[in-house]
């Protein structure tokens, strides 16, 4: 008797840990959306949805990082952007919430050059 249970790879994953040329198309559109959710927070809502549909495409390969660090980058931003509205009350919300601002743009920059130069996030 074996122990061993196959787990077949999800639908467009890569075999040979190389994502498509779409998926990193995709991933190249989902930071720009988090880029544009710096002006208006609907863009960075419609790239959240993009990275959790698309994240188990990018499985096996360098783009799972980066799936992974726009999911997190979003619950994280939300969560210091309610703090820091809360926080406004007595003014120390606004030096918050630009710290936040400043956090966002840093991660899709490091996050974009990554992926440009096809290299995980850490």
């Amino acid at each position: 008797m074996s122990d061993v249970i196959n787990v077949p790879n999800p639908p467009n994953a890569p075999s040979d840990g190389q994502p498509s040329e779409a998926t990193i198309q995709i991933t190249h559109i989902t930071y720009a959306l988090y880029a544009l959710g710096m002006v208006t927070g609907i863009f960075a809502i419609a790239g959240l949805i993009v990275a959790y549909i698309k994240r188990d495409d990018a499985v096996g390969s360098y783009l799972s990082s980066h799936y992974s660090w726009l999911i997190r980058t979003f619950w994280w931003g939300l969560l210091w952007t309610t703090i820091g509205i809360i926080l406004a009350i007595v003014a120390i919300g606004f030096v918050v919430l630009a710290v936040v601002w400043i956090w966002w743009v840093y991660r899709i920059i490091k996050g974009w050059l990554r992926l440009t130069e096809k290299r995980e996030i850490a």
